[in-house]
């Protein structure tokens, strides 16, 4: 049997994208070709704050933000971090994700993972969003709301 992750009903994930501020992006590049750029530059554009981790380009900007190693150096508080590395990786995020204090996981469009999810939900961490991208999820809300 094929996994597949249930994700939050509507109204939920429509409530974490109000209520955020700080989205950190794991995976986002300097390459403005790739989708996790994009987004990013989205969500910048409609008043979030971004956080870039990216490894290779720590300590430079990306979109005009510092870009950090991983999450826990990040040093504020971080609402949703949106992933964007292969599913195999997703275990390995949110191992990270629960040494910081973030609130929300959330797999970028096509990527799931058991594994991450068993791994959070273990540690009572249950506010996950997975295979859903969050410009579609935010230009959606924001035409529900007539903006």
């Amino acid at each position: 049997m094929t996994y597949h992750f249930i994700n939050p009903s509507q109204p939920i994930i429509d409530h974490y994208l109000k209520n955020a501020q700080t989205i950190a992006i794991v995976g986002l590049s300097d390459r403005t070709d790739t989708a996790a750029y994009r987004v990013a530059a989205y969500l910048k554009e409609v008043g979030y704050t971004i956080i870039p981790i990216n490894p290779k380009l720590a300590g430079s900007e990306i979109l005009e933000e510092k870009a950090y190693a991983k999450l826990q150096d990040v040093p504020i508080h971080i609402d949703i971090v949106d992933v964007f590395r292969r599913s195999e990786f997703l275990a390995d995020v949110a191992q990270d994700f629960l040494e910081t204090d973030a609130d929300i996981f959330w797999a970028q469009l096509g990527l799931e993972s058991q594994e991450a999810e068993n791994i959070l939900t273990k540690a009572n961490r249950t506010a996950i969003v997975m295979n859903k991208c969050l410009k579609i999820e935010h230009a959606n809300l924001a035409k529900r709301d007539g903006k």
